[in-house]
């Protein structure tokens, strides 16, 4: 997979749109969506990408695969609520290609693998974008995306590295790793506990997600339950590859919410607002269901996520 010359990104939203549109300048670039006037959109004109970048890139488009042709890579850049519905989809199609996830938490790699037998790369990202339109997605945090080979696939750590490369050279930021578990599970600790916390307390991540001088601050909660799922990554066999707490610390402090003006407002806390399901199953449940599994208690994450999921049962209720 040393020449990737034609790509297919799931999803356009912002993540999905900020991939499309930056690999449509080194490659082919096709977009798989769901309605049929987002692909028309697309087609006629192209996709933009403002803020951090500033490009029109041409993108082929439609809510069928067959009509894509063949491609070397697909990046699945749904929520993980919707990873199963595409992978569905795919099924059958694009038997040369090797398949990149890129969502919140846990086990997304296991749904897509029930529908064909691609070889699978994980990956997390940290850039994030807003979506003004369907060809319209402006680029605010110009941060990483990690990615490396499935340990339960036939991907290899060569596979990664052509990714990382054609990442790269479209303008984005990305680093391979043989292993992506350290640093999976690291942003999976720091995405459970800010997206449960910001979704139950309605505050988007601003300073007082690390602050921990008042016995009434948020950053004790923050902080606990960072620690405890570090310890059911220790008990998995898991060495992070960077401290979730420190990562939280840094952006509330001086990276991308130092400004609680401008705090970042995590995807859960979106959904909340939006009465609509949350990742929550895949991220802090994550935990909590690897934490059982290893015997480790995990009470705080466990509340967390009892309540998220209590939130969601309100607006059904209603």
């Amino acid at each position: 997979m040393t020449d990737i010359k034609r790509t297919c990104v799931v999803g356009a939203g912002a993540i999905g749109s900020l991939f499309a549109g930056h690999l449509g300048t080194v490659a082919e670039s096709t977009v798989l969506v769901r309605r049929s006037e987002h692909a028309d959109a697309l087609n006629a004109e192209g996709l933009k990408v403002s803020g951090k970048s500033d490009l029109q890139t041409k993108i082929i488009a439609s809510t069928d695969p067959a009509d894509l042709g063949e491609v070397d890579l697909v990046i699945i850049a749904t929520k993980a609520t919707a990873v199963e519905p595409s992978a569905r989809t795919l099924q059958g199609h694009f038997p040369n290609a090797t398949i990149m996830t890129v969502q919140n938490g846990l086990g997304c790699e296991d749904v897509v693998s029930g529908f064909g037998d691609w070889p699978i790369l994980s990956s997390v990202t940290f850039m994030s974008g807003v979506r003004h339109s369907d060809t319209h997605v402006e680029y605010e945090l110009d941060t990483e995306t990690w990615l490396g080979p499935w340990a339960g696939g036939s991907s290899n750590y060569e596979q990664a590295q052509a990714v990382e490369k054609l990442i790269a050279d479209s303008g984005l930021r990305a680093r391979a790793f043989p292993d992506l578990r350290p640093a999976q599970w690291s942003k999976l600790i720091f995405n459970a506990v800010v997206n449960s916390v910001a979704a139950l307390s309605d505050l988007p991540h601003v300073k007082a997600f690390a602050e921990q001088d008042e016995l009434t601050d948020l950053g004790h909660l923050v902080h606990a339950a960072m620690d405890e799922g570090k310890r059911v990554a220790a008990a998995s066999g898991v060495d992070l590859y960077e401290d979730p707490w420190e990562m939280n610390v840094e952006a509330t402090s001086h990276g991308q919410t130092g400004n609680d003006d401008y705090a970042h407002a995590p995807s859960m806390l979106e959904d909340v607002r939006a009465k609509r399901a949350t990742e929550v199953d895949w991220i802090t449940g994550a935990i909590v269901r690897e934490a059982a599994r290893v015997g480790v208690p995990a009470p705080i994450n466990e509340t967390l996520y009892r309540l998220v999921k209590a939130r969601e049962a309100s607006w059904r209720r209603g």
